[in-house]
């Protein structure tokens, strides 16, 4: 397996936040290449500053499909989206994979499943459109979850994640959707060898299982390495893991639904959407706890980074 670091620079969040005061590296996208030539689109998260400026083409290389709107900051390239006008609703499915018994995440994050589409925040992805102009719609189902008993171990290989989504889906614990997303969430004990807490906190890719391309997720437990994966250190649910967590899952979730197979949504560095805002999160409103958050989803409250609007010259927003 080949892997190639492709997008390093490095941004600190605003001062005025408040929120950490170590700098978070903005986002690298780390592709590996499988023996099939599948890509994985890894989003990295180092701890520190990282001042290598390398700029790779090959993660998400020029295709020569044409280009239907002026750019803002942000280029189609021509390849499916998922979701927009016309196509059917875009599910979200979780495999909770190790020990989560007792951890509040199982709630907070089907909370966010359940809460996310319908948003304000979400509907920054109606900005963006596919070959025949129809743009992504603002709903977000969530499916269901299922559990995995440390199947692979605590240690998990890019193929073993991929193991651990092709079972729940040939197994029948969750249906099989081309149309959605299937994330392994990992409990503090669990680690992804290829780079989770040193070079990432979750990425994104799809694959052929059980004839279909099926879009899934890495988002390991950001209480692993809590400075590297998460902006504080008390979350404004009382779990700083689980709301580390969400704001990356939310990362994946608007990239998957504009470049589900790495070919339609990104700018000249390689970024998708969400790579262009990441770590940065707006205004924000301190709890008692001290924790921040900068946005309400159904009855709770995030903390959970902008997204790259794709209008009137494109910028990082919360809300659309």
């Amino acid at each position: 397996m080949k892997r190639i670091l492709v997008l390093m620079f490095a941004v600190t969040l605003a001062a005025a936040s408040g929120i950490i005061g170590a700098v978070h590296s903005q986002d690298q996208n780390a592709e590996a290449v499988q023996s099939k030539g599948e890509r994985i689109d890894k989003v990295i998260y180092p701890t520190r500053e990282n001042t290598d400026q390398s700029v790779n083409q090959a993660a998400h290389p020029q295709t020569s499909a044409p280009v239907p709107k002026a750019s803002n900051g942000i280029t189609y390239h021509g390849g499916p989206l998922i979701g927009t006008v016309g196509q059917p609703p875009v599910y979200i499915y979780y495999i909770w994979y190790g020990n989560w018994s007792g951890n509040s995440a199982t709630t907070i994050l089907t909370d966010l499943g359940n809460s996310i589409g319908g948003s304000p925040y979400y509907n920054i992805n109606t900005t963006y459109y596919n070959a025949s102009n129809s743009h992504i719609v603002n709903s977000i189902t969530y499916g269901g979850s299922t559990t995995d008993n440390y199947s692979q171990g605590t240690s998990l290989s890019d193929s073993a994640i991929r193991a651990v989504v092709s079972s729940a889906i040939t197994s029948g614990r969750l249906p099989k959707n081309a149309n959605a997303l299937y994330f392994v969430l990992t409990s503090q004990d669990v680690t992804a060898s290829s780079g989770f807490c040193t070079q990432y906190c979750g990425w994104h890719t799809h694959s052929t299982i059980s004839g279909s391309d099926i879009k899934y997720s890495f988002v390991g437990n950001a209480a692993r390495c809590i400075s590297s994966c998460a902006a504080q250190s008390v979350g404004p649910n009382g779990n700083a893991g689980a709301d580390g967590m969400a704001s990356i899952l939310a990362h994946e979730l608007e990239e998957t639904n504009t470049d589900p197979d790495l070919n339609a949504w990104y700018d000249s560095r390689g970024a998708e959407n969400a790579d262009k805002c990441a770590w940065t999160f707006g205004s924000t409103t301190t709890l008692p706890s001290g924790a921040k958050y900068n946005m309400t989803l159904g009855s709770r409250k995030y903390l959970i980074q902008q997204n790259w609007v794709n209008a009137s010259g494109g910028f990082c927003a919360k809300s659309f």
